[in-house]
């Protein structure tokens, strides 16, 4: 007898694909099953979105705590960098918490989100009745993996933003000053700015196809979150590493800083394309082992 959803063939998994072999309800329409809308706004609730959002939105304000308690010292041997230019404006106090939150910071959002989006359903064991829907399942991860990358597109735009904000209320709007000693107008570098923020999202792509990928064949979220963000410190850490010359261009650590390039006088874009393409060209590899695993994957949580 069918249900009121389905009828799967005897052996199937649950997964509520409405494939072959199934009978679906009248009326049932896949593309209409879990809405962006829906998926958004139950990610948007969770206590870690919060909680992210929250300490990203904060760090400017405790930064500028440590300036105005600490002061500004001078660069060591003559020296300067975009951290002891942070108060020359509200531009260089945005771009200075830029520079703080690459390579670190802004990987830990962007692996929380990605990460713990399938791996947190599986391990609440709900995923199976998201599947029973029934949500097909390339369609659960496309939204899934959507609004994971809209929340981390979120998250790394917040930081320079509150920046910009919480610099020019500080230290006045102004030109923006290079540590080469250069100088680029504030109507020149404000665009600028907003380039170097999308690199920084870009590049951070690998990390979020990474911790999306893990996400699908693990049901421990801290597992999928901390296996990218170890990964992205081993890349680091190995780009530091001078002996491997060449091959360092095919880390992605090795372009993390190319946006700086945005902001030169000269805008170049050498390092910022070579950086996203490489980000991409793994990011599509892992997204499509993440796809390609789950559409097999026996759910069972």
């Amino acid at each position: 007898m069918t249900t009121a959803v389905e009828q799967e063939r005897p052996g199937g998994d649950g997964g509520g694909d409405g494939g072959p072999g199934r009978e679906q309800a009248a009326g049932y329409r896949p593309g209409r099953t879990l809405p962006l809308r829906v998926e958004a706004v139950r990610q948007l609730r969770r206590r870690r979105t919060l909680v992210i959002g929250g300490v990203l939105a904060a760090l400017p304000f405790i930064v500028l705590a440590a300036f105005r308690l600490g002061g500004n010292e001078p660069g060591r041997e003559g020296r300067t960098s975009f951290i002891e230019l942070a108060t020359a404006s509200g531009l260089n106090f945005s771009v200075t918490l830029l520079f703080m939150g690459t390579g670190f910071l802004l990987v830990i959002p962007v692996a929380v989100f990605c990460g713990d989006t399938v791996a947190s359903e599986a391990g609440w064991s709900s995923l199976r009745y998201l599947l029973a829907a029934p949500v097909p399942r390339m369609r659960l991860l496309a939204r899934k993996l959507t609004v994971a990358l809209a929340f981390s597109a979120g998250a790394v735009l917040l930081l320079p933003l509150v920046a910009l904000l919480v610099g020019t209320a500080a230290y006045g709007w102004g030109d923006l000053r290079l540590p080469t000693g250069a100088v680029v107008p504030a109507g020149e570098a404000l665009p600028r700015l907003a380039i170097a923020i999308a690199y920084v999202f870009l590049a951070e792509l690998v990390v979020a196809a990474l911790a999306f990928w893990l996400s699908t064949v693990t049901d421990a979220p801290l597992g999928a979150v901390g296996g990218a963000v170890f990964l992205s410190i081993i890349t680091g850490v190995l780009d530091a590493v001078t002996a491997l010359g060449g091959l360092r261009a095919w880390l992605p650590a090795h372009w993390q800083y190319a946006w700086a390039d945005a902001l030169q006088p000269k805008l170049e874009w050498g390092g910022m394309l070579q950086g996203v393409s490489l980000s991409l060209s793994y990011a599509v590899v892992l997204v499509a082992l993440a796809f390609r695993g789950f559409a097999r994957k026996d759910v069972v949580s």
